[in-house]
């Protein structure tokens, strides 16, 4: 079990979220008020694509133990500085499968659909902060360290301090790629 450290959102399209005392799920919609919430893609890039696609990116999830690598390497990154929704604690998001379900707080459940695929924005806030959330693995693979993304499966609202339970998928399990 793990636990939410931070919660934000913010209703622009900004690179950095608000940080807040508590953030609502809406199933099937994302985070309220955030400008990522509906039920289709609302990443400008995506937009401009296919307005009509699915929204696999309704909740921005980032592990905060990548803040602690990143300041080891001299970067000062702070919950919501990178646009996540959810800040953890205690969960390694990046191992998990797709599709497990997070259970956040008493009633609120985000299923992980992908990787966060980290854009050059990530270099504007902070030169050389793109290379620092990539890697590569032993195989020579690439590796995104910059959160995963979700979709909100039942409402609930969300706060600090909150648990959160990890339910894996059935059946064979996926690894994740990116979305």
């Amino acid at each position: 079990m793990g636990s939410v450290l931070a919660v934000s959102a913010r209703s622009g399209h900004h690179f950095s979220k608000t940080p807040s005392l508590s953030i609502r799920l809406l199933k099937g919609l994302g985070v309220a008020g955030d400008a990522h919430m509906g039920e289709t893609v609302k990443h400008r890039s995506r937009v401009r694509r296919d307005p009509t696609q699915p929204n696999l990116r309704q909740v921005h999830l980032i592990h905060a133990e990548l803040f602690e690598e990143l300041r080891a390497k001299g970067f000062v990154v702070q919950p919501a500085d990178l646009g996540e929704n959810v800040t953890t604690e205690g969960i390694d998001l990046l191992a998990l499968p797709s599709g497990t379900r997070l259970h956040l707080g008493a009633s609120g459940v985000v299923e992980i659909t992908g990787l966060r695929n980290p854009c050059i924005q990530i270099d504007d806030f902070q030169k050389g902060l793109m290379a620092a959330t990539l890697d590569r693995d032993a195989d020579g693979n690439l590796v995104r360290k910059a959160g995963v993304m979700g979709i909100v499966l039942s409402d609930g609202d969300v706060r600090p301090g909150d648990a959160i339970r990890v339910e894996m998928p059935a059946g064979a399990q996926r690894p994740l790629q990116p979305v």
